[in-house]
């Protein structure tokens, strides 16, 4: 629940694109959840622990990503559409052309399986809490739960910032919203870049 890159994206697409498709980024989030589930269940999580060089390419390729879909949302552009006056609910901008409902999964699958939050939190968890003595059934629970969990946060976070009252505050400032959760998740890459090479 803790402000994140899967946080920002989530806000992004509520005030940007609207509810179905931040509602679609959110399940695409809790889906990618299964992929770390999988490598932590596996023992990948141990070798990626142990191997520096190997977590060190995981940090790079999830900063690489931060500051790609950042650098996007900084060049956001104020929008002059009719879908814009305050109190109403369609997206701040055309849909048609910008998000489709495969690209707002992919973004939200891609976000959460490169977030280093995320693989830092599953790391610690089951190489702490979970051994080779926890049944299998039981890691498969955790990792069910967690996936659906997450999943029911965010979607229930998409509702309440596509609701029209959180919108129509936003709406006449999305384009600078959009451009403050670009500087957001380009500062999350530099802060995580900062932490590998020191």
């Amino acid at each position: 629940m803790s402000p994140g890159p899967d946080f920002a994206i989530v806000m992004r697409q509520s005030l940007v694109f609207g509810k179905r498709f931040a509602i679609i980024t959110s399940l695409g989030i809790g889906l990618a959840i299964f992929v770390h589930v999988a490598y932590a269940v596996l023992g990948v999580g141990l070798l990626i622990q142990s191997t520096d060089w190997l977590f060190k390419l995981i940090q790079l390729a999830g900063a690489a990503y931060l500051i790609y879909i950042g650098y996007g949302a900084i060049q956001s552009q104020a929008s002059n559409s009719s879908a814009s006056k305050v109190g109403q609910s369609e997206p701040l901008v055309s849909t048609k052309k910008l998000m489709t409902d495969g690209k707002a999964f992919r973004l939200g699958f891609i976000t959460n399986v490169l977030n280093p939050k995320a693989t830092l939190f599953f790391l610690s968890l089951f190489t702490t809490l979970v051994d080779a003595t926890t049944p299998l059934a039981v890691q498969s629970f955790y990792g069910v739960w967690m996936a659906v969990i997450t999943a029911l946060w965010f979607v229930f976070l998409s509702y309440i910032l596509a609701s029209n009252k959180v919108r129509g505050f936003f709406s006449q400032f999305g384009h600078w919203i959009d451009r403050v959760l670009g500087g957001f998740l380009v500062a999350l890459a530099l802060f995580l870049l900062w932490s590998i090479f020191n």
